[in-house]
């Protein structure tokens, strides 16, 4: 064999190793997703239920049921892009743990047994969203290395493949808690 066919072979296996990683990575990138998307919908199938357990009990925080209510519709409609369902999920969220600050507030409510059976389906729901969260977040991570660094992002860039979002909490959760206003 020649030395310049010994090169082209060389280099030749080289794409084809550095395009089957970046292949790779986009593939788990997406079944990670589909995996939070799945344990997200579990959670959106959940929300009705919460909402008719405790909208008798809370008139008071009848708008914070409708925005969750709304949030839910919204974040079921097909055809949402990643950034979108990301996005709703830090809203919806957001709006879940003021329903349960709020249920707090309802002595019957807290008591109710469909009502505390729901809270612990939800916090394990949560748990699992988390789980898929972190687990997507380092995906997109080694993703995004990937189409960044040398040699890949010169591949990367020919397949046109571009960063990715990762799941963020929203700035509210950032917020230090008022130990103080938990206790009055």
């Amino acid at each position: 064999m020649s030395m310049p066919f010994i090169i082209l072979l060389v280099l030749a296996i080289v794409l084809v190793l550095m395009y089957n990683s970046l292949v790779a990575k986009k593939n788990q990138v997406e079944n990670i997703f589909a995996s939070v998307d799945a344990v997200l919908k579990k959670r959106y199938d959940l929300i009705p239920n919460l909402v008719a357990s405790v909208s008798k009990y809370m008139e008071h925080e009848k708008s914070l049921l409708e925005e969750v209510t709304k949030l839910r519709a919204e974040a079921t409609k097909p055809n949402l892009n990643d950034a979108n369902k990301i996005a709703l999920d830090a809203k919806i969220s957001s709006a879940l743990g003021s329903i349960m600050v709020a249920v707090e507030s309802y002595p019957e409510l807290k008591a109710n047994e469909n009502v505390m059976h729901l809270q612990h389906t939800l916090h394990e729901v949560e748990e699992q969203i988390s789980a898929a969260r972190r687990a997507y977040n380092q995906s997109v991570t080694d993703y995004n290395n990937s189409i960044e660094m040398l040699p890949t992002s010169f591949m990367a860039s020919l397949m046109n493949y571009r960063r990715k979002q990762v799941f963020e909490i929203v700035d509210d959760e950032r917020k230090n808690i008022d130990v103080k206003e938990l206790f009055s």
